[in-house]
């Protein structure tokens, strides 16, 4: 089991890396290997320790 570590972003968010290899496999990287458009993920507190991240097509902002 790979593990990542939480990262402290700023006063208010944390975040956690994604490796490029699990990007690739979603179709999100380029041939570059650099995120491929404008992407959004929606992350749900599921229980202690646990969140679901799923990401969502069609975001207009």
């Amino acid at each position: 089991m790979a593990l990542n570590k939480l990262r402290q972003l700023d006063q208010n968010s944390a975040g956690v890396t994604l490796p490029k290899d699990d990007l690739r496999l979603e179709g999100l990287l380029n041939e570059d290997g650099e995120i491929d458009g404008e992407h959004h993920v929606h992350i749900r507190h599921i229980d202690d320790g646990q969140w679901r991240l799923e990401l969502v097509d069609g975001v207009e902002m």
